[in-house]
């Protein structure tokens, strides 16, 4: 058993306030002295991105229906610190999950991991039917450990005092904090949520403001003795998947401000089996590097970088010629778009690698968004056939044409993926899908890229001699 001091901050819904309240919580932990750590309930990228500038650490996403009870403890014990606050994120609202009964909730998440919850409570016009939602949360699953309440948007002392006597009083757990109604973002949004901070133009900036919004208005004392009051967690032996030996081979992945959805687990199964990762960025990187052994392109923004990507000809014809000779290729969402022959983006149509013989058009509204489910059922470069893959999906994009009848790998048990019921397009050693997948979720996944990128290397060595 192990002592790791732990909290939840969930919301009553999506956009709450428990973005700013978690990551003003992490700044101000960090200037008092205190390590932290940070993790995100649910598929999500640019929250995690946040959370880890905050915390000044990588970012774990922890998910029940992604990992499995066993699969989210396993992750959060190997991450987090005894000496310390693990803070955990939720998203959406507490109870809202997978359907009515609230499955793979953040609620599900902090019993999972014993963890207390600190509610986040939009206070807009409301004083004490406040206290009335907080207790009806209570009421709604006892077994949770429902510890405090932080207040947002409050409108001045007066309207403080009141909601937090109603709320005291009505459900008897205290409120540790309370935040001003708002008067500016301190987060930009825009159409797939907060601009990620690789983006953010004053970044220094940002984290004033955060600060201006939580000093002394986020109980540091009460929030430390929250999350010291966790109970302790049992370890058990850790059994991690054996990988294929990577020694010798050098995968490469883009990672720039156009692309930037890694889960940090993805990348590091690659990198536990030995194999070396080459960072490229598709703006600036002249050509691939002709060693590489495969090649992983992540999502990311695409459309909004899709003039500069569109000019890097030299970049976009070298990763054609690599696809054309067989270089195995794991693309998910934006690495779809890039190897599309154009992109489309408000009336503009974009060049792209044209590896894929498809065309893409982003739209204002999601043409995918949530859990997906696939089953692999065609030849493809990565995956056995029968092999069951879980992860998520959240695009504005969808293919509006094809030159040629597309080959894809796997049947869409839930969610969108490509068109008519299938997702993952494959075209010789490319496999790109809508679908993004964990590795901690999957492993499957690493496995398919360390042997695919060994056949390739053993293939280009025997052309040589």
């Amino acid at each position: 058993m192990r002592a790791m001091p732990r909290l939840l901050v969930a919301g009553l819904s999506g956009g709450s306030g428990k973005t700013v309240v978690s990551m003003g919580a992490l700044l101000l932990l960090r200037r008092a002295g205190i390590d932290v750590r940070a993790f995100k309930k649910g598929p999500d990228y640019i929250d995690p991105a946040w959370l880890a500038w905050a915390s000044a650490h990588p970012v774990r996403n922890l998910d029940t229906f992604l990992m499995g009870a066993d699969g989210v403890r396993a992750s959060f014990l190997r991450n987090s610190i005894s000496d310390g606050v693990n803070l955990i994120e939720g998203n959406r609202g507490l109870f809202d999950g997978f359907d009515a009964a609230g499955t793979h909730s953040s609620a599900v998440l902090a019993e999972t991991l014993a963890a207390p919850v600190v509610l986040v409570v939009d206070a807009t016009k409301m004083t004490r039917t406040a206290a009335a939602l907080v207790l009806g949360c209570q009421k709604l699953d006892p077994r949770l450990s429902l510890r405090g309440v932080v207040l947002n948007n409050v409108n001045g002392r007066r309207h403080e005092k009141i909601l937090s006597e109603a709320i005291e009083s009505a459900c008897g757990i205290p409120v540790v904090g309370a935040l001003p109604r708002a008067t500016f973002n301190p987060l930009p949004e825009r159409h797939l949520g907060l601009v990620p901070p690789q983006e953010h133009g004053g970044i220094g900036q940002a984290e004033e403001d955060l600060l201006r919004i939580v000093k002394g208005r986020l109980d540091l004392s009460k929030l430390l003795s929250i999350a010291r009051g966790a109970p302790p967690l049992e370890l058990p032996a850790e059994e991690r998947p054996v990988l294929p030996d990577g020694r010798g081979l050098r995968i490469g992945y883009l990672k720039d401000s156009a692309f930037s959805f890694y889960y940090p687990e993805n990348l590091e199964e690659l990198e536990r089996s030995g194999a070396e990762l080459v960072p490229l960025s598709a703006m600036r990187s002249d050509a691939l590097p002709e060693d590489l052994a495969a090649l992983y392109i992540g999502g990311g923004f695409p459309e909004t970088h899709a003039q500069e990507l569109s000019a890097n000809t030299g970049f976009l014809g070298s990763m054609r010629r690599a696809c054309e000779n067989g270089l195995p290729v794991y693309a998910e969402c934006g690495g779809l778009m890039l190897l599309a022959r154009s992109l489309t983006w408000k009336g503009t149509r974009y060049p792209m690698a044209n590896v894929l013989p498809v065309d893409v058009e982003v739209f204002s509204t999601p043409q995918g968004h949530g859990y997906s489910e696939l089953r692999v059922d065609a030849r493809n470069p990565f995956f056995p056939l029968g092999t069951i893959l879980r992860g998520h999906e959240f695009h504005y994009s969808r293919i509006m044409g094809a030159a040629e009848p597309l080959h894809t790998a796997c049947a869409v048990v839930r969610g969108a993926g490509c068109s008519d019921g299938r997702d993952c397009l494959v075209s010789r050693n490319v496999m790109a899908g809508y679908t993004h997948l964990h590795a901690a979720a999957t492993p499957e996944w690493a496995r398919g890229m360390v042997l695919a990128a060994h056949e390739f290397a053993l293939r280009a060595c025997a052309l040589k001699t």
